[in-house]
Order: C-alpha cells, then structure tokens, then sequence
C-alpha cells in the first residue's frame, strides 16, 4: 500500500498584550499625556483619566543604552502604568510530505520574539485546540508521550508507531527543556533537537524570564511528525494542528 502523508501546522497567534499608553499607532505611541493650562488636576469618567498642569513637558518614559527614566514631569505615573509586552505572529508552517510504504520523518520549526519592560519579566506558553493536535478530516496523528515524566531527549517511535510532538529552544526556556547531554529537566544545556514533549489542550509554559527584555527574545519551537516503517498512515488531502503561543507578563 502506498502511504502519502502531508502535514501542516497552522500557528495562529492569540496575544495577550498589556500595552498601557495614552495613545498610538503603527507609527507612533505616547505613554503620557499633559494639558498645560489651568494648573494642576486629575479629571476622570468612565473612559478617561487625565492629570494636567501648567508647563508640564517632557513626560513619560525616556531611555538610552546607559539610562531608563520611567517618570519624568511634575505629574509622575508609576512604571507599572507604562508596561508593555509584545509577540510576533509567524505565518503557517508546513511540514514536507511524508511517502512510501517506509514511513518517514517531517520536521519544522516557527520563531516566536518576545519583547516587555516589565521587571518581572514574561512567560510563554503554548496549547493545541484539539486533542491529538494534528488531524486530518478522517483520521489523525497521536501525540507524542514521553517514556517518563521529563520530555525524552530524543524523539523515539518504534516501527509501529506514529507520533506529532515539539521541542522549545531559545535563551530562556524552562528547567524542563534544558538538558546535560542525555537527559532533559537535568542540567543547563539546550542542546538542539531534544527533549520532546507532547502537544496538550493546558497550556505547557516552555520559556520564562525573571527580568525586562526590550530587545526581544527568541524561542524556537521544533516540529516533528515520525511514521514508524511497520505503520499504515492513511493518506488524506491534509493533516493540521492549531497551536496556541501566549506571551503574558508575570
């Protein structure tokens, strides 16, 4: 029987975006504003608040390589006031066709840049809307599950088994994904192309920071689809997943 399998993994982006200004655009964002007329007051309804003063100029956040001024201006806000956090959108990612009676291997991989001033730092997550994650109109691919309770450092499917899984890279994943050479949740390493895990319908927080980043970080998500040799995949117009990433600050 020949087998034709295609995959592709559909990556929409749903951001939790905690960006407090006054006011912006795509080209432009004001983090505080100021009337200078009147003297000072706090005026405020529903959908507003303003603080005003006469002579107020210069307000908000200023910052350099070797200064970061958060309240400037008679009026000070609270740097809380001004956080931000940010995420890119990758496009879709496909993953090569999968043919033959032999099985196979598909892999891919999306980048996700994370970007806030917040001193807490941020956590990124990432969940499937479905369960398996990767489906086709009539069949589907099984999850990868792990040997134990850490992800495996490889990614093991026997001949009669097929298996959908991922595995995070990046400066700041999560103890879980960091490994010593052999196993993962174990040592500081990030060696690449280990330590799979399986996608879940519950969020699995896979990077995390203690601190602001406002040049952005990068985590690489790997995807990897294996048909073991001895496994009858049936073959489908097109297998896709949705995947969830959220960037939230702590």
């Amino acid at each position: 029987m020949h087998k034709i399998f295609c995959a592709i993994v559909l990556i929409y982006f749903f951001p939790v975006s905690l960006m407090a200004y006054t006011m912006g655009s795509s080209n432009y964002r004001i983090d505080s504003d100021s009337v200078n007329a009147g003297g000072t007051n706090l005026s405020n309804s529903t959908n507003y608040k303003v603080s005003d003063s006469v002579g107020e100029v210069a307000t908000g956040l200023s910052s350099s390589t070797n200064y970061r001024l958060n309240d400037a201006g008679f009026w000070q806000y609270t740097a809380a006031s001004s956080t931000y956090i940010t995420i890119n959108s990758p496009s879709g990612v496909s993953l090569p066709n999968i043919s033959g009676l032999t099985g196979g291997v598909a892999t891919s991989s999306s980048d996700w840049v994370v970007t806030t001033n917040n001193s807490l730092g941020y956590q990124l997550t990432i969940v499937a809307s479905t369960s398996p994650a990767l489906k086709s109109a009539n069949t589907s691919i099984p999850d990868y599950v792990p040997s134990g309770a850490n992800p495996d450092y490889s990614f093991t499917v026997t001949s009669s088994q097929a298996y959908f899984g991922f595995s995070p890279e990046g400066t700041d994943i999560v103890q879980r994904y960091k490994d010593n050479g052999a196993s993962c949740n174990f040592g500081t390493s990030d060696t690449a192309n280990a330590c799979w895990d399986g996608f879940s319908t519950t969020p699995i927080t896979i990077s995390q920071s203690s601190g602001p980043n406002t040049t952005g970080a990068t985590t690489t998500i790997k995807y990897r689809v294996e048909i073991g040799s001895a496994t009858i995949q049936e073959a489908s117009p097109g297998y896709s997943a949705s995947v969830t990433v959220t960037a939230t600050t702590l």
